[in-house]
């Protein structure tokens, strides 16, 4: 059995979508609004996604267990680019909400939030997510070791080329 603090490996791309979406929407309603607070359960989710999947987090778990079933088959990739884009958001919301919740920067933190929406949505709406090509570029530079993720690390196996 897995621990508390486990992130899924694969993970269903279709939760991860619909989880970028709601983010999206969270974010537009914070930037469109100014209430600051509606920061606090989307900075708590990203925490709870990055340390343990989607078990601590109701959106996660939600969109694991009753939305992204019903959007077809599982689409199945690798974890741990996900919970790298996954901590790129916790620090991105946690920062955005210190910025103009409790530091009243509120430029700073609507240009942040702006970019956490947009890596949001491109993930939402054309599953391409900045955190995973993020993920990538370090694997390739070599500041993530390959043995982090071996599926990542081994192209010809995602792309069906025979050894």
């Amino acid at each position: 059995m897995r621990g508390v603090l486990s992130f899924p490996n694969p993970v269903n791309e279709r939760t991860a979508r619909v989880v970028a979406a709601v983010v999206a929407a969270i974010g537009v309603a914070t930037l469109a609004s100014g209430v600051w607070w509606l920061l606090l359960p989307l900075a708590y989710g990203f925490w709870a996604r990055v340390l343990t999947g989607p078990k601590l987090s109701p959106l996660g778990w939600a969109a694991q267990n009753l939305i992204a079933p019903r959007l077809g088959p599982k689409k199945l990739v690798p974890g741990p680019p996900k919970r790298f884009a996954q901590g790129m958001g916790a620090v991105m919301s946690t920062v955005a909400l210190l910025l103009g919740l409790v530091a009243a920067v509120h430029v700073a933190a609507e240009a942040l939030l702006a970019l956490l929406v947009a890596a949001a949505t491109l993930e939402s709406v054309f599953g391409y997510c900045l955190g995973c090509k993020a993920f990538a570029l370090l694997m390739r530079v070599g500041l993530v070791p390959q043995s982090v993720c071996a599926e990542c690390a081994d192209v010809g196996a995602r792309l069906g080329v025979a050894r």
